[in-house]
């Protein structure tokens, strides 16, 4: 797996459709952010078409008479490379290529190189590569000479072979393999979160849309030191640190990939695992960008993700960044959303306030619950004070009585136990 070059710059023409139930507007702010999303990958945008269908269409995705439209365009511009707002099949991609004389990718192919440059740590990469890998494989039809390309375009990174039957077999083994490492990876990083656990230290998790400021966030509340950049998917391997919360608490805080609208189901697939961290945490933090443009659209996109990976019944604060560049939207965002807390990771205003919830969302997600325990069994005593606070210990008879602070998961995992 290869990096995008940089050594230029290319010249990028978006397409977008609207169909039902998809308004110009709505398609026009999906450009925007592809338009965003061709930047971060190195290239530039000269021109963009919008075509209204009834549905997509098979051969083409926009029909012949657009796409002879769509050549003029790109050639008038001088364009490289075509990339369409939604996912094309493989059909599409070829017939696409032939008609407009140039490569025509998607915004999952985008997305995918954006990762590619991104990612650094082992597990990330094998990720993205195995991302990479599957997106590839049902494209190699006719493209045996197009995967062997060296150069850096944007949709056509990675060696490979002019052989369309080598190709496959290469692919498919190295899939098989990346699969392999990330299960052997996977099994340290649940080896590490079960450590954690018996600190029974409470986990925080920051989610939202990409570039909505939560590494800003966790760089100003750890001095965690994590790349921030003004560009999307700028941090893609999670960083955990240590928080103290007002009232002494101390919590585990981990920065998480940010998320984005139509983000492609390879890399939910691949990254599943290391999002495990979200699924198990005791509090998501859902940071939004109160400056975006249609910050309910990234609220429903990011929940979206959460309810994809399992992660919809963990509990959820939704916070305002951004505050000092859109305070009045900010404001009214807040208000939309149930008082939710307005702050600025980048000058720290109402950061202290943030905190304070923080710590209020968590303890009013414990309770203390009273369980009677055989005698016999110290493994589920153990436990009880792995998982949550023991706040009380007694025995009576042949049964140990605890009091203990626990969270509904807890609740649930002691449920057997559990006083009425």
């Amino acid at each position: 797996m290869t990096l995008i070059d940089r050594r230029f710059r290319e010249k990028i023409v978006l397409v977008g459709v609207v169909s039902w139930p998809r308004t110009v507007d709505e398609v026009e702010a999906s450009l925007d952010e592809l338009s965003l999303l061709v930047d971060t990958a190195g290239a530039d945008e000269v021109a963009r078409i919008i075509q209204r269908r009834d549905a997509p269409d098979p051969a083409t995705y926009i029909g012949r008479g657009k796409a002879e439209e769509l050549r003029q365009v790109s050639e008038e511009v001088d364009a490289d490379t075509v990339v369409f707002d939604e996912e094309l099949t493989p059909a599409q991609q070829r017939n696409l290529e032939r008609l407009l004389g140039r490569t025509a990718i998607d915004r999952t192919a985008v997305i995918l190189d954006i990762f590619a440059q991104n990612a650094h740590t082992e597990e990330g990469r094998a990720q993205v590569e195995l991302a990479l890998s599957q997106y590839r494989l049902p494209r190699l039809r006719g493209r045996g000479v197009a995967l062997s390309q060296q150069a850096g375009r944007i949709g056509t990174r990675g060696p490979g072979e002019t052989k369309l039957e080598e190709d496959r077999r290469r692919i498919m083994r190295r899939i098989r393999k990346l699969e392999e490492e990330l299960r052997e990876l996977e099994a340290t990083r649940l080896t590490q979160q079960r450590s954690r656990r018996r600190g029974a230290l409470r986990t925080v998790s920051l989610v939202g849309y990409t570039n909505a400021g939560k590494s800003t966030l966790l760089n100003r509340l750890t001095d965690a030191g994590v790349l921030v950049e003004n560009r999307l998917f700028s941090t893609l391997d999670p960083r955990t640190r240590r928080l103290e919360l007002p009232g002494g608490e101390t919590v585990l805080m981990t920065d998480t990939v940010g998320f984005v609208r139509k983000l492609p189901h390879q890399l939910v697939d691949a990254f599943h695992a290391t999002l495990d961290v979200v699924t198990a945490a005791d509090l998501l933090l859902h940071i939004v960008d109160g400056s975006a443009r249609d910050p309910d659209a990234q609220i429903d996109a990011v929940r979206s993700v959460l309810s994809e990976i399992g992660a919809a019944d963990v509990p959820e604060l939704l916070a305002i960044n951004k505050a000092d560049l859109a305070a009045d939207q900010a404001a009214k965002l807040s208000a939309a959303h149930d008082g939710a807390p307005t702050f600025s990771a980048l000058t720290g205003e109402g950061v202290p306030e943030l905190l304070r919830r923080v710590a209020d969302r968590l303890r009013a997600e414990d309770r203390v619950v009273e369980l009677a325990v055989p005698v016999g069994r110290g493994d589920v005593v153990a436990a009880i004070h792995r998982e949550g606070e023991v706040v009380g210990e007694e025995y009576e008879g042949e049964t140990v009585k605890v009091h203990a602070r626990l969270d509904e998961r807890g609740a649930r995992r002691f449920a057997e136990f559990v006083r009425r």
